[in-house]
């Protein structure tokens, strides 16, 4: 991978590469679950005991194989259930298989108690078949003889193409003996897991395949390229399970949903969408077009556009963007509005309220049936603490006003434009918080002589100065110059 983290930590779908072999795994309601850990150990093992705190974590030591990594995992599960150590069926997975799933597990189990094998192994075939460990089959009657390494491979056997896919069923007695006689004799210098398949015939156990008829299923991924190949796919079957089950997807190809994602009956998915983490989205819900929401709860019949959103909520029938940035702790209520241009953070607004532009409110409470106009910003930092404010239900604040943080504005108060505002105002009051205006008559003719502005004045004046009437705060009316 070329990469400071560990392969099986890298993510496609919103899930550790790690994380996709657990879940699939725990599926099948095992008694246990071991994953084994050796390169990049103390992340790895966070990564598994995060996805599952149930998990046990085993570790390989310097013996390099996989066979040696499937002895440490048994070991610590045979430490674990005591006296004989584990018994039935163990099914050992690769940790880099990102696509497979619960289901074809299950398919391979089944298989393998219906036979009565000792082994049972997941195969596919594939085209080119380079690198890939090869099954080798007795003539006539199908079952697996011995799996070979592609370096220890002869040519004849080179051409077999159906391949390994180091997903297995041991019966547990097996694995335990078959690991014990391992060695490193081979090309690689490693113990082979694969080896126990020829340690169980010589036994005159039974040695079965199960053959995976979509080769990606078992597809492992060994740098970005194929990180990427797959992780598309990966997408590709999430958007189709979700189109299948009532969603809208209007162009799957710019459109990117995680395994987590959850999406209920007639939401629209419009182009450039990603939904990431565990949001979900409930029924006659639209999100997008190039709206990427993580970790978020949107409402029925909600609407979202053009925005990034987080760890936040959306009511039912609110409408979000464009242009909007919800941050972590944002709560919008039903009906309310989050406009363009607009951030929002750890703030909750009421329902029916509305924030429509180019505003930033931070660290506040609003009620219901409110109104921010256009230019309003809640000073919620003094340089060394975040402070609250509070709007109450019914309120309307005035364009270009600045909150300045801890304030409260009661039911009902209304603001007039271009007020900062620092101190409370009471329910049903007008707060007023701005300097009165004074105009300097003749500005431009004295210091701007000879000006376009001072030829549009004297156009405009004859020559006299024009003497306009003015408002003081008194008489400011408190709708003036507000936005709804």
């Amino acid at each position: 991978m070329k990469s400071n983290l560990p392969k099986v930590l890298h993510a496609v779908g919103g899930r550790s590469l790690l994380g996709h072999a657990m879940v699939a795994g725990r599926e099948l309601a095992p008694a246990h679950l071991a994953v084994v850990v050796r390169h990049g150990r103390d992340l790895v093992a966070a990564e598994a005991l995060r996805v599952d705190p149930a998990a046990v974590v085993a570790d390989q030591d310097d013996v390099p194989g996989t066979g040696r990594a499937a002895q440490a995992g048994l070991e610590a599960l045979d430490a674990i259930v005591g006296g004989a150590g584990l018994s039935g069926s163990v099914v050992v997975t690769a940790s880099d298989v990102p696509l497979l799933d619960g289901a074809t597990l299950s398919q391979l189990v089944a298989a393998h108690h219906a036979d009565g094998n000792a082994v049972t192994i997941l195969t596919t075939v594939v085209a080119d078949a380079t690198g890939y460990g090869r099954i080798v089959r007795a003539q006539g009657e199908g079952d697996v003889l011995a799996i070979v390494e592609h370096k220890d491979a002869t040519q004849s056997q080179r051409e077999i193409r159906e391949i390994n896919s180091s997903i297995f069923v041991f019966d547990a007695d097996v694995l335990r003996r078959g690991l014990a006689s391992l060695t490193l004799d081979n090309a690689q210098g490693e113990m082979y897991l694969t080896d126990v398949v020829a340690f169980a015939r010589s036994e005159g156990r039974p040695v079965r395949a199960v053959i995976a008829d979509d080769p990606l299923t078992v597809e492992g991924t060994n740098d970005r390229l194929a990180l990427s190949v797959l992780g598309a796919e990966l997408n590709r079957r999430t958007l189709e399970r979700w189109m299948l089950d009532g969603v809208t997807v209007v162009d799957p190809g710019s459109t990117w949903v995680d395994v987590d994602v959850e999406l209920a009956p007639d939401v629209t998915l419009l182009p450039g969408t990603q939904l990431h983490g565990a949001t979900r989205v409930e029924r006659g819900a639209t999100i997008g077009p190039d709206t990427t929401l993580t970790d978020m709860e949107v409402g029925e019949g909600a609407t979202v556009t053009r925005t990034h959103a987080s760890l936040s909520v959306i009511g039912a029938g609110a409408t979000v963007g464009p242009f909007s940035y919800l941050r972590p702790g944002t709560v919008l209520g039903a009906g309310g509005k989050i406009g363009a241009y607009v951030e929002v953070k750890n703030s909750q607004i009421g329902d029916g309220s509305k924030v429509p532009h180019l505003s930033y409110v931070g660290d506040a409470t609003i009620g219901e049936g409110s109104n921010l106009g256009a230019g309003t910003i809640v000073a919620n930092y003094d340089g060394v603490a975040k402070h609250r404010t509070v709007v109450g239900s019914q309120v309307r604040v005035g364009s270009d006003n600045v909150l300045v943080a801890p304030v409260t504005i009661g039911d009902g108060a209304y603001t007039a434009a271009g007020s900062t505002v620092t101190r409370d105002v009471p329910a049903g009051a007008l707060g007023v918080g701005r300097a009165q205006q004074r105009n300097v008559e003749g500005w431009v003719a004295r210091r701007r002589s000879g000006s376009a502005s001072a030829a549009a004045a004297d156009a405009a004046t004859g020559g006299e100065p024009h003497n306009a009437p003015t408002k003081s705060d008194a008489d400011a009316s408190p709708s003036e110059g507000s936005a709804l």
